[in-house]
């Protein structure tokens, strides 16, 4: 497509300057004529040929398109129109490639979901959905303010867990920065000291110097080894029967198991109110809700609902023999189904799950600070003591 500066002269007698997108001079003139301009002038911009780039969209990027998009089409402005105008506004330069080739396939005549469906690593699944819902009932400005909230509480609770990890992350990072430079640079130095003086070692230093020799003597097999493992672990997940087995391990986990089946769950029941709100079909809604849960044993439960739905069989049947979801949760789901506020109890439930997961990080990570002091001060001071156990010993046979 090529870029064409234009002065028009709009319905309401304005004169309004801008750039447009177009395969052509004469699908410009016909897009400005659609939209009931005078054009008064329409000229190429020469060196201005759009170029589409790779690139990443993040989600507070796709929240403020999604609010500026909304409050552009309360204010009268048809979708094409108000793309149109934040297209120039864009400073993502992939983003800006995707805008444009939206607004291309809508001026062509394609719908707005399926222009939305061609650009998945921009626009998730379930956006495309809840805009083809839109479009089918008409309401597009409240789905797309009930998008914007979506993706704003689920990048929030994102955010949390990942802050919330990157102190005890840090700090074990320095823990095997600090013991790796004492194996490999301390420990030879003092077994040099200890080689001139003479005498026999005690036991603790013994071990310690030796575990340092063999590591050093080893350490390219270590890394071989510990890469093969790797990549042989990430290939065994990436099937069905791995990637199960892993999730239902994750699932069972001490401690972080609970947080991971609380975030799940809130995940689960957001976006599974948020699309049936919003006028998604039952069985659309599950398979989004499904794909997007990021959990194997979750999306079998949901599968298995979706396929209970078109036998007649309530959905938190499924979900009670999965074992994922507490009874809690099946017996509210149950009751939304019965009175037909299925949406309002997810949301409660998203709700819930949502601020228990910040509890309980917030007190995880609490418990995680002493912990992993502790363990350090085991560990350095440990090798520390070990190394000083023989100038200890020969500071006392001085004396």
């Amino acid at each position: 497509m090529s870029v064409f500066s234009y002065t028009v002269k709009t319905k309401k007698g304005e004169v309004a300057k801008g750039n447009l997108e177009a395969e052509s001079q004469q699908k410009a003139l016909e897009y400005l004529h659609s939209q009931g301009n005078i054009v008064l002038r329409l000229q190429e911009e020469k060196g201005k040929k759009v170029v589409k780039k790779t690139g990443r969209v993040g989600t507070d990027e796709l929240v403020i398109f999604s609010r500026q998009l909304t409050t552009l089409i309360e204010s009268g402005i048809p979708v094409v129109g108000a793309l149109d105008i934040l297209y120039q506004q864009v400073t993502n330069p992939y983003f800006k490639s995707v805008v444009g080739g939206v607004l291309k396939d809508l001026r062509e005549g394609s719908s707005f979901a399926s222009s939305l469906a061609k650009y998945p690593r921009v626009f998730p699944e379930i956006y495309v959905s809840m805009v083809e819902a839109a479009e089918t009932s008409g309401n597009l400005p409240q789905i797309l303010e009930r998008l914007s909230v979506y993706l704003e509480k689920m990048n929030a609770l994102r955010k949390k867990i990942i802050s919330s990890l990157t102190y005890p992350v840090v700090v074990v990072m320095m823990a095997i920065g600090i013991t790796s430079f004492l194996i490999f640079k301390v420990i030879p130095t003092f077994k040099t000291i200890f080689a001139t003086l003479g005498g026999t070692l005690p036991l603790p230093t013994q071990i310690l110097i030796g575990f340092s020799d063999m590591l050093r003597a080893n350490i390219l097999w270590v890394l071989i080894i510990f890469v093969l493992a790797v990549i042989m672990l990430q290939r065994y997940i990436s099937t069905s029967r791995g990637k199960k087995q892993y999730h239902r391990l994750l699932l069972n986990l001490p401690v972080f198991g609970d947080i991971i089946r609380k975030v799940s769950i809130a995940k689960f029941s957001r976006t599974f109110s948020t699309l049936v709100k919003s006028g998604v079909a039952i069985t659309t809604s599950l398979d989004i809700v499904g794909k997007t849960s990021g959990n194997k044993i979750i999306e079998e439960a949901v599968l298995k609902a979706k396929q209970s739905i078109q036998e007649g069989v309530p959905i938190s049947k499924p979900l009670e023999e999965s074992g994922v979801f507490p009874p809690m949760v099946v017996r509210m789901i149950a009751i939304g189904e019965q009175s037909g506020k299925l949406e309002e109890m997810l949301s409660k439930i998203a709700q819930f799950y949502e601020e228990q997961t910040d509890a309980v990080i917030s007190g995880l990570t609490s418990l995680i600070e002493p912990i992993i002091i502790g363990f350090l001060g085991i560990v350095i001071g440990g090798i520390v003591i070990a190394l000083f156990l023989p100038i200890i010993k020969i500071t006392q046979l001085l004396r």
